[in-house]
Order: C-alpha cells, then sequence, then structure tokens
C-alpha cells in the first residue's frame, strides 16, 4: 500500500534530475528482467542499453574511461529501475535499496571497480534519498555478455509484497 502524499514521489525525483526511465530491455537470454519474492524484488543484471543497443564497448582502463564508464552504471541502474517498476508498477512502493552489485569488464590491470559503480549508487541515492543507501559489490570481471563495460543487478524492498503473479 502507498502510504497518502507517496503517489509519484519517485518519479517526480527523477524528472527533478532531468531524468527518465527507458523502456525495460529486452532480455538477451533465457530470463526475466525482475523477480518479485514476498516483498523484495531482484532484478537481472542490467547492461547500459540505450534504445536497444550498448552505447560503448569495451574493457575499462583501456577503451573505456572510468568516467565513461560509471555514467554507464548509472544507465544500467535506470534499466534496473524500469524492470522494477515493470513488475511492481510504482516506484514508491521502494522502502529501501538493499543491495547492489556492480559488474565491471576490466583491462589486467584495472583496479577502480567502485569508482565505476559509484555511478549508480550515487544514482540511487539521489532519487531515494536515505532509502537508497545500500550494501554493495564492484566485482572485476574479464568480460561481459556483448562485451559490454559494465552490468549491475539490484535488491530492493517493497512497503508489502509484490502483487499476485509478479
Amino acid at each position: 500500500m502507498v502510504a497518502s502524499g507517496r503517489s509519484a514521489r519517485i518519479r517526480a525525483r527523477l524528472d527533478e534530475l532531468g531524468l527518465s526511465l527507458p523502456s525495460v530491455a529486452a532480455p538477451v537470454a533465457a530470463y526475466v528482467p525482475a523477480v518479485a519474492s514476498g516483498h523484495h524484488v531482484h532484478t537481472s543484471g542490467q547492461l547500459p542499453f540505450v534504445d536497444g543497443a550498448l552505447p560503448l564497448t569495451g574493457k575499462v582502463g583501456a577503451e573505456v574511461t572510468v568516467e565513461q564508464a560509471s555514467e554507464l552504471a548509472a544507465t544500467c541502474c535506470l534499466n534496473a529501475l524500469a524492470a522494477i517498476e515493470a513488475l511492481v508498477e510504482d516506484l514508491d512502493r521502494v522502502v529501501r535499496v538493499v543491495k547492489l552489485t556492480g559488474y565491471v569488464a576490466s583491462d589486467p590491470s584495472f583496479t577502480a571497480q567502485p569508482a565505476v559503480i559509484n555511478g549508480a549508487s550515487t544514482l540511487l541515492g539521489e532519487v531515494f534519498g536515505e532509502a537508497g543507501q545500500h550494501a554493495r559489490a564492484a566485482v572485476g570481471v574479464a568480460v561481459l555478455p556483448m562485451d559490454a563495460p559494465v552490468e549491475l543487478d539490484l535488491l530492493v524492498e517493497l512497503d508489502g509484497p509484490a502483487r499476485p503473479g509478479a
């Protein structure tokens, strides 16, 4: 149940920040974008798709800069929020961002994965305020699907069980 006065609060905050949620990215394999379990929603790994395409590919620390990768992490985060909203219909139902796991396709000598994933963490704080503070992992990997530089998934807590069938 959404508390009175909260309706569209997160959408309004996104507008204030000059951000909008994209359409939910189509899965690139056999999975769904997000799944609800009790009061939680888990997203699948979200790539930084913009209009169905990756704006950059390659390894962070080689072909992709930390700044570019941080922006891509924020894009991944918006894609994850779109998947959550599509499942539960209202982001105002999110009472807590519990965990963010970020994966960074890294050049072998690159060690600034936390700086990359800060792009998503900062966005969550700006959008959800205190409720956006979360546990996190920032993991360097050799390669990601489609040669994406960044991928992330979210775990959020809702104000009650997700709608039936979600």
